[in-house]
């Protein structure tokens, strides 16, 4: 009788989208490093972690992808973008923090980087605060509803609208056009349709923001693009067109993930409710309970590079140019670093988590995120307020690298 078959990776699998971790406890126990897909796959913590702080590996590999595939999908049909649209299109993937090496990251690190720094967070916290605390309260008076729709989608683009000073009534269409845009981050799953509404995105969200960008180097204010424009280091400093593509990245790659950090958190803590009672006990807890809640359900579930030169993982020779999936989400359950990985402990001491990353890309609004998802759950647990599950959860399907809860139903007395 033959050897049953090595697990492999499978974002297939029907159940990964519910619960993707026994797939991930299989993998790191029986096959942790192994290529599938086209692509190798890691998922112990100390080889993704390896891979996050080797400067000689690239994640330029996600703008050439989707560059390949907008170029097969505007020859197959013209009339889905324009030439300059997709060279702009081209330049916002090329160009941002995200997808940028040495030297052009360290560039935009050292102009961008200061802008999401302690200063800015401390003078947004009353402001994340007072928002957070009307959300709940009218959750409260509603006697509860969709946790996503009602607090976690809602306040991270709250925030972040406020912060880069841009106006109320726009909030809307700016969901829109990131919901349409996270395909750059994932362009694999980008097919025509997709295309055609990312290009329109692409030119409608430039489009405000370049006129928000030349206001404000005319009539500077204290909102975070008026710092942009003003952001200088050894004497350099962003142009217009960068202001603009920081602006629209910081909604591309905070928006989503901020409100499946507090909807995934949230999930955790009432699935738990010993945890959530520590936290209603002890709110200085806190920002010990996001850092853990990162942990224990990351909503950045995978992440990946390039390799630059040949290498080697775990005795496995990994060649030149090879694609690398790293699996922060099995990386963050492994139990080499964390005791009894797969338990919530909000008193954990152990926090060397993956969630936002690690070395030289990891995530620049780090703080803010965790800012931002403290602030919603002091709201929801301060107080006697009663919160409990009210009904069956719904985890979105629309990103392979993303896990959020798409629908919460709560229960808030």
């Amino acid at each position: 009788m033959s050897a049953p078959a090595a697990v492999r990776f499978n974002p297939f699998d029907a159940g990964f989208r519910t619960d993707p971790y026994p797939h991930y406890r299989a993998l790191r126990e029986q096959n942790p490093v192994h290529r599938t897909l086209g692509m190798w796959v890691l998922t112990r913590h100390a080889d993704v972690t390896g891979l996050l702080r080797d400067r000689t590996t690239s994640v330029a590999l996600l703008p050439e992808l989707g560059e390949r595939q907008a170029q097969r999908l505007v020859k197959a049909d013209p009339t889905l973008a324009t030439p300059p649209t997709l060279a702009r299109i081209a330049r916002l993937a090329r160009t941002s923090l995200v997808f940028t090496d040495d030297p052009a990251h360290a560039r935009l690190r050292a102009l961008a980087g200061p802008v999401f720094g302690p200063r800015t967070l401390a003078a947004l916290r009353p402001t994340v605060r007072v928002e957070a605390d009307r959300l709940v309260d009218d959750l409260a008076r509603a006697g509860g509803g969709d946790a996503v729709t009602a607090l976690a989608a809602p306040l991270p683009l709250t925030v972040l609208t406020a912060a880069l000073g841009l106006p109320a009534e726009l909030r809307p269409q700016i969901a829109a056009w990131t919901h349409r845009l996270r395909f750059l981050l994932e362009p694999g799953m980008l097919g025509a349709e997709a295309f055609g509404q990312v290009a329109g995105a692409v030119e409608e969200f430039t489009g405000v923001l370049g006129d928000i960008v030349a206001e404000r180097r005319h009539t500077p204010g204290d909102d975070l693009v008026s710092v942009l424009t003003a952001a200088r280091s050894s004497g350099d400093g962003l142009d217009d067109e960068e202001v603009v593509f920081v602006a629209m990245m910081t909604f591309i790659a905070g928006l989503e993930t901020t409100t499946a950090l507090i909807g995934n958190g949230l999930h955790a803590l009432l699935t738990h409710t010993d945890q959530a009672a520590l936290l209603r006990a002890d709110p200085a807890i806190i920002p010990a309970a996001v850092t853990e809640l990162l942990r224990y359900d990351s909503p950045l579930q995978l992440t990946k590079r390039l390799t630059i030169r040949d290498t080697e993982v775990d005795g496995h020779p990994i060649p030149e140019g090879a694609q690398v999936l790293l699996c922060l989400g099995a990386a963050n359950r492994d139990p080499a670093v964390f005791a009894d990985p797969d338990t919530l402990d909000l008193t954990r001491t152990a926090t060397s988590h993956l969630a936002y990353g690690r070395g030289m890309h990891g995530c620049v609004g780090a703080a803010l995120a965790s800012l931002v998802a403290e602030e919603a759950f002091a709201a929801l647990f301060r107080g006697s307020a009663e919160l409990a599950l009210d009904g069956p959860v719904a985890w979105q399907g629309h990103s392979q690298i993303v896990r959020g809860v798409a629908r919460l139903p709560v229960a808030l007395r």
